[in-house]
């Protein structure tokens, strides 16, 4: 069994999208998912499987999602030792005494090509980034509400992503151990 990290992006925000995670957990459970768990209503899913393949795995549970609940969200799979790496490599370690500023940009695919001068250009001051194969790392001292780096992030990587805070991070490989 392939243990996976499901980011959901898009549910259970502003009303729209709705998905309780007991009816997540069951519908995932009817798609061969074993010991499924999910963290807070965003979207975090940790999970076993038979399927070895990301992105087969990703389809087949996008669309058991539009039968059961009416729409596609996009799905972002990473293997347990993916996830466990894209933590290891945060080049901002410091900023984890502040985990609410510190944000994990989790791409689909990778970045084609960089524009470094454009994210220069949006960043505060006291914001840092960086790119580290398919995750963007944004350090946000003053919140990424406020950040027009983290607003525009997404369309300058051109990349589909999903972002999570490092509490959130931690949380979902302290969950993991548990399984």
């Amino acid at each position: 069994m392939q243990f996976w990290v499901m980011l959901l992006r898009g549910i259970n925000v502003g009303g729209n999208n709705i998905v309780p995670m007991k009816q997540l957990t069951s519908m995932l459970n009817t798609v061969g998912c074993e010991n499924v768990r999910t963290y807070i209503q965003s979207g975090n899913v940790l999970l076993q499987h038979a399927q070895s393949d990301g992105e087969t795995l990703a389809q087949n549970i996008t669309m058991k999602m539009q039968q059961t609940f009416g729409f596609e969200p996009k799905i972002l799979l990473l293997t347990l030792e993916q996830f466990q790496q894209a933590v290891s490599n945060n080049p901002f370690v410091l900023a984890q005494a502040e985990p609410k500023t510190l944000h994990l940009f989790f791409l689909t695919n990778p970045v084609t090509e960089l524009n470094t001068e454009k994210l220069n250009s949006l960043k505060k001051i006291n914001e840092e980034f960086k790119l580290i194969n398919q995750v963007f790392y944004l350090h946000a001292p003053d919140g990424i509400g406020r950040s027009k780096l983290a607003e525009k992030a997404e369309s300058i990587l051109a990349v589909p992503t999903t972002a999570r805070n490092w509490n959130t991070v931690s949380k979902l490989l302290s969950l993991a151990d548990q399984i």
